[in-house]
């Protein structure tokens, strides 16, 4: 047992025992007696809270732990994991877990739901016990990634969407989709945001963990943003006086059922921000801008997300080289 003082005044006593730090900080400089006494009913109280802590209350802890500093829609993931999880699991002392616990609850997971989501729930169960058991080694293997290759609408299949969508409610959410907004970030648009072409992204709809609509801060620092959007729609947004005012679930229903009427295939507003992304790798903007322009934080979107407007590029730089080394290869020599 150690017994030191602090930079504030105040003392702290320390003990290690079985692979546990506990501590207990005095304003005064304790006795050895007096120091075994606080350290006896800290390590009593701690035994206590070892005996009654199951999963599900350490869990409902971190989520409460976290709930001001994480955005609505990680506390929502959250919440969503605690229902998932098995009763079994949940029950457990989260003291007595074992890795082997944790491979056979994303196992149990893993048969009926996807990748993505039993990597999810993995990563919440690892966050609740990399707070109460810290010394416990996760060794999980987790189900294989599935390689998705997002479907781009083309110049014709943005043409024709906006065609049907002319003079309707979801026009100018479906144009903004396309200069890279968010269907959160439209949605919370007002007509002050917007000075002369220039729109001002500051804010996002979503929702918390009882699944209301709240308006909050943007998803990122990077999220916050001015971009500039043709003037003609900016002066239909004031003329209008407002943005959207329907559901956001409507637009992903207007979407489908435009596209089931036109035979192509499905994709969401957020398509749209791939369709933006490629567009714009296409007229040469450079990736940073790019980044910048669609409020991503890091270039892991251009790297994997987007990465087959890069290929895209690729392939017409190799077919105009082909071409020019075929008529150099190829060209009559005859004077």
């Amino acid at each position: 047992m150690k017994i030191e003082k602090l930079p504030s005044g105040s003392y702290r006593i320390r003990k290690m025992y079985k692979g546990t730090t506990y501590t207990v900080i005095t304003e005064y400089k304790p006795t050895q007696k007096e120091a075994l006494q606080l350290m006896s009913a800290e390590m009593e109280k701690a035994q206590e809270k070892h005996k009654r802590m199951t999963f599900q209350a350490a869990g409902e802890e971190y989520i409460k732990s976290k709930k001001n500093v994480l955005s609505p829609a990680t506390i929502r993931g959250y919440s969503s994991a605690m229902r998932t999880i098995s009763k079994k699991f949940l029950e457990e002392n989260i003291h007595d877990i074992t890795a082997m616990d944790i491979q056979a609850e994303i196992n149990r997971m893993a048969a009926s739901h996807s990748p993505k989501t039993v990597r999810n729930y993995h990563g919440f169960i690892s966050a609740v016990l990399g707070l109460f058991r810290p010394e416990l080694k996760i060794y999980t293997t987790l189900p294989q990634k599935i390689k998705n290759e997002p479907y781009i609408p083309s110049d014709e299949d943005i043409k024709k969407i906006l065609e049907c969508a002319k003079d309707t409610e979801y026009e100018i959410p479906i144009i903004l989709a396309c200069y890279g907004m968010r269907r959160s970030e439209i949605c919370a648009l007002t007509v002050e945001d917007i000075k002369k072409d220039t729109v001002k992204i500051n804010k996002a709809k979503v929702q918390d963990e009882n699944n209301q609509w709240i308006i909050k801060t943007t998803k990122t620092i990077s999220s916050t943003r001015e971009i500039i959007i043709p003037m003609e729609t900016a002066d239909k947004i004031r003329e209008k006086g407002y943005v959207y005012k329907g559901h956001p679930n409507s637009i992903t229903c207007f979407l489908f059922d435009t596209q089931d009427r036109l035979g192509m295939p499905r994709f969401s507003l957020h398509k749209l921000r791939h369709y933006f992304a490629s567009k714009m790798s296409a007229l040469n903007v450079p990736e940073a801008e790019i980044l910048k322009l669609g409020g991503w934080e890091t270039d892991y979107v251009m790297k994997n997300v987007y990465r087959h407007a890069m290929e895209d590029k690729s392939k017409e730089s190799q077919r105009s080289a082909s071409s020019q080394l075929g008529s150099i290869l190829f060209s009559s020599n005859t004077p």
